[in-house]
Order: C-alpha cells, then structure tokens, then sequence
C-alpha cells in the first residue's frame, strides 16, 4: 500500500509539472495576445428543445356498450392479453337477430318486384289494366247522372222554398205593421207602447225592435230579389244558374229567419214585461207567437234542405274531377303496361333494393352492437360486469389498456409554440441510463395548464420502439428536434460577435492563416486580425448558422487570450501543487482517478 502511494504521488507530481510547462508554453512571458481559432465547417444544425415528464400508456378506455339490454356472456379476464376485435362481452340480442331476419326478407321482396318487372307482359296483367280503365269510366258515368239529379233535387228544392217563404213573409209583415191588436195603431208599436218608461225596460224594447226593422228589411230586400231569380229561372237553366239560385235562396231563407227570431224575442220581451205588472195579454199576442213558431219550423226545415242539396252538389262535382283523375291515371297505366318497365322504373326497382339493402347493413350493425368488443390490442385492467347484470351506454364492461408506451412532457408557452406533431423527438431514461429511443410528436394540447401564473401544456411523445424496461410512471428526458437543417455553414457560437445590430466575426490576416490552422488553441498573429460582416441563421447551443459574409473552411477566432492570464493561471498551478504533494497524494490520487 505504501508502495502504491508512492507511485501515486509520483504521478501526480508528473501531470502538474506536464501541465504547467504546455501553460507556460501557450502564455510565455513575452506578452503576446493569443487567439483561439476554428475553421469554418458544414454540417447539419440540430436545434432541439428539452423537457421531461413521465412514461404512460399510450390509450387507456372503459369499454362500453352501444346497445342495452341483459348481459349474456362476460369473457373478459384481468390482466388478460386481448387484440384488437376481442369479444368482451355478449348482450341479450334476440331483438336484433329478429330485425336482421324481417330486413333480409324486405331486401328478397324488392329483388323479387324487380324481378317480376323485368318479366315479359301476361295477358292477365293486360287484361286487368283494361278491365280497370273501364270501371273508371263508368264510375265517372255514374257521378255525373249523380250530379245531373243533384242539380234537379236542388231546383225542386227552391221550388219547395218557395211554396212557403212568400207565406211566411206575409204573416211576418202582418205581424209587424197590421193593426190586429188595436185598430189605432200597427202591432210594432202597440207592443213599444206596453212597456214602462219608468225604468230602462223601454230602451230595452227600443233596442229589439230596431233589432226586427232591421232584420225584416234585410229579409225584404234579399226576399224581393232572390224571388225575381226564382221566376226567371227554370229546370232548363245551366249548372251554374242553378247554383247561385240554390246559394241565393239559402242565404235569403237564413235572413228571414233571423228576421223571425228577431220578431219572436220581441214580442217575449213585451209579453214578460205586462205579466210582470199582471197586465190583461189580447189573444191575438198568442196568435201572433204561434204562427212565428211555425213560421220557425219553416225555415229551419228548408235551410237543412239546401245546405243538403248544396253539399250533394259539392261532393259530386268533387268527385267528378276525380273521376277524371282516375280515367287519366288509368289511361296511363295501361299505356304503360303495354310498353312495359321503363328506364326510371327499373331505377326506382333498384333504388328500393339498395335501400333495402342499406337497412339490413343497418340491423346487422345494430345485432353487431349486442358484442362488445375490444377497440385496440391491449390488457385487461379491470372487469366491471357479470353475467345477468343489465348494460347501457354509459356502463362500462371492462377497463383496456394498450402495451404500447409513449411519454407525455410538459413545455412552457414559449416552447411549444415552435412544437408541432411529426417532429423527431430524442428519449432518454433516468432509470435505464443506457438506453436512449427515438420517437416523434404525437399530440400537443390545445390549452394548457395554469399553475402559480405559469402555463404549462403537455406533448404525447410516441415511442418508434418498445422497450420492456420502460416502465408506465418512469421518469423520461426528451429532446424535440424543431429545426434539422443540412449542409449548412457552422462556426462556433463563441466566435460571433455583434455591435449596433450588426453580426461579425473576426478574422486573422491572409499572413497569419498557416499559423491560426497550425495552432486552433492558442496561436500568436503577425498582424492584427480584421473584422467580417456576416449574415446570421439558426443555432443552437454550440453552433451559428452562416448565411453570408464566409465560406467554408474560412478560418475565425473563436477567443482571445489576454497575456494577464499567464500569472493567474502560475498562481492557480501553484497553489494546486503544494496541497497535492503536501496529502501524501492519496485522496488527490482517487479524486483524479475518477
């Protein structure tokens, strides 16, 4: 051990005396500026950006039905290995399989019209073609003797109206304007006349029998006029003059019966106000109200005879234009009968087979639905359902998650805004120190993370390799190559100056150039050096870009080594060898060794 020691010491003793002659060589006493030199290279730029964060699992689901029901089947284990399609579980599907059967049955059906279509014409589908033409042609026979009749019954029904309208419009006018009740005076105002003017009971019977003059004279004036239409018109008339007669005499008929009720009301508001004072009533008031209730009875039975008759009309002119719809549709079909399917038919066929057939894709999707399976290769992490037990959408059946590893790192703001999904990305491991893995961006998030005012966002970094070391939760560095640039001109970092905004480098002179590429750590120059305007691109840690100004294999100094350092750098050599001879050298000789 003393032995060792002592060579240790020794050696050590070598390397400082080894070391501070090469130093005193560089920095000699004669005081001259020394300058550290490069060569101007090309080479490809790297620019990276560095974060860390955690391994993970590169998918993780709750596997969950898409139809309802009773679960059958669970064949889902834990920590089972499943690919992808794996059945998981299986749902009551008897509805399903019953849907795809009635769509597999309407899909044959329309292949069948199809094919029936595309069949040569029979004389039975012609004969009924024809057969069907002819009962519409008699059926419109018969709507229009139908309508012919109509338009008679509606003659005799005006005809019926007006055996008693004349009638009734007499005894209404002599029921208003005679003198039956007192010879001194017409019936309107003996019946004002009985009503007291003591209270508000005569400005009541004002009101109604302005209500009867002018209900009656609305009667009159329709009356005068619809009976003149009557006389001029005959069984012979046209369609329509029968009609606006029928649409007439109905609208007469109604206004003489309001002039009825209007007249009834009155008479009962007089009638009430003598009973009420015990008054002596004539019998003639008696007659009067019997003769308007059959006067009531009258019209009312004529108004239900023509809005009858008018109805039977409108319905058989309606059904006369369908009639000739019928005819023409048809006239048509039998026309094509005779010609057969055409192009649009056989199309139509078609599209009903292809959305037949889009059904029972449809029903067999939605059977599909009733399995639930695995959506990626994967473990089985959790089983969540038994067999019995009742499934929906949001229940979840099992837990799955992939073998596949990736990394999820944060950035700040600054840096994942040069992050895009692609890029090549550089993975190393605290744990596995020897293993380093490339990948590339998988994902960067939308919108970040707020804590304590910093903003963070996570990247999903996907593995090109999986490595069984790599374990979910392990810590992981990664370098996230955004520039890669070839063939690009380099110089050191440290030999780019700027000044006013402008970039340059400094350059020995044509005379020194043999003597800075002879010695790139220290050379001494002749001449002073010059100044070089260049134009700057990317760089990196280590490396600057030059886009102008130098050429490849240019020589620039990338330091300046003042003469000053010489006594600071004998004053450090100093001090290192007396502590190192002085301990003997073994604590230095271990120090060193590592």
């Amino acid at each position: 051990m003393i032995k060792r020691k002592f060579t240790t010491g020794i050696a050590l003793v070598l390397i400082v005396g080894v070391g501070y002659f090469g130093y005193g060589k560089i920095f000699s006493n004669d005081g001259a500026v020394r300058y550290a030199t490069a060569q101007v290279q090309n080479g490809t730029l790297i620019v990276s950006i560095s974060g860390s964060g955690q391994v993970s699992a590169s998918n993780q689901v709750d596997v969950k039905p898409k139809a309802s029901g009773e679960i059958t089947a669970v064949y889902a284990k834990l920590g089972q290995e499943v690919g992808a399609g794996a059945t998981l579980a299986a749902i009551d599907s008897r509805d399903a399989e019953r849907a795809v059967r009635d769509a597999e049955t309407a899909l044959e059906t329309a292949k069948l019209d199809l094919d029936k279509m595309l069949e040569p014409l029979d004389p039975l589908t012609l004969l009924q073609a024809e057969n069907s033409l002819i009962q519409a042609r008699e059926s419109k026979q018969k709507t229009e003797d139908n309508l012919k009749k109509a338009y008679e019954d509606g003659f005799n029904t005006v005809s019926n109206a007006f055996l008693d309208l004349p009638s009734i419009m007499a005894g209404l006018e002599n029921t208003l304007f005679a003198k039956t009740i007192d010879p001194q005076q017409d019936n309107i105002t003996w019946y004002i006349n009985q009503t007291s003017v003591q209270n508000d009971e005569r400005d009541k019977a004002n009101r109604y029998r302005d209500d009867v003059y002018n209900a009656y004279n609305k009667a009159r004036i329709a009356y005068t006029k619809n009976f003149d239409s009557y006389k001029s018109a005959s069984r012979t008339s046209s369609k329509e003059t029968v009609e606006a007669l029928i649409s007439e005499t109905y609208d007469t008929t109604q206004l003489i019966a309001e002039a009825i009720k209007a007249t009834d009301n009155y008479i009962d508001f007089v009638q009430d106000a003598m009973e009420l004072r015990h008054w002596n009533i004539p019998a003639t008031v008696n007659t009067q109200q019997s003769n308007i209730a059959s006067y009531t009875g009258k019209t009312n039975s004529h108004l239900l005879s023509l809005l009858s008759i008018k109805r039977s009309i409108q319905d058989s002119n309606e059904a006369l234009v369908s009639a000739d719809r019928t005819i023409q549709e048809r006239e048509f079909s039998l026309e094509k009968t005779k010609k057969g399917p055409d192009d649009l038919d056989i199309r139509a066929k078609k599209i009903t087979i292809q959305q037949r057939g889009d059904a029972l894709i449809t029903a067999k999707q939605a059977l599909a639905d009733h399995y639930v399976r695995a959506p990626f290769a994967g473990v089985i992490a959790k089983v969540n359902a038994k067999k019995g037990d009742a499934a929906s959408a949001g229940t979840a059946v099992a837990t799955l998650v992939t073998k596949q590893k990736i990394a999820e790192v944060s950035l700040n703001e600054v840096d994942v805004a040069q992050v895009k999904a692609g890029q090549k990305v550089t993975l190393t491991f605290d744990a596995v120190p020897d293993l380093t893995i490339t990948g590339q961006v998988a994902e960067v998030d939308a919108v970040g993370t707020v804590s304590q005012g910093v903003v963070t966002y996570t990247v999903k970094i996907g593995f090109d390799t999986q490595d069984d070391r790599v374990k979910t939760a392990m810590s992981v560095s990664a370098a996230i190559v955004t520039e890669a640039k070839p063939n690009a001109l380099l110089v050191p970092n440290s030999a780019v100056k700027s000044q006013g905004g402008v970039s340059y480098v400094e350059l020995p002179s044509e005379d020194d150039i043999s003597v800075a590429t002879a010695n790139v750590s220290g050379a001494v120059f002749r001449n002073p050096t010059r100044q070089q305007q260049i134009e700057v691109g990317l760089s990196n840690d280590e490396f600057t870009e030059i886009v102008g100004g130098l050429q490849q294999g240019d020589v620039v100094v990338t330091r300046t080594i003042q003469p000053t350092a010489q006594t600071t750098q004998t004053q450090q050599n100093s001090s290192l060898r007396i502590p190192g001879l002085n301990t003997g050298g073994v604590g230095g000789n271990r120090s060193f060794g590592r």
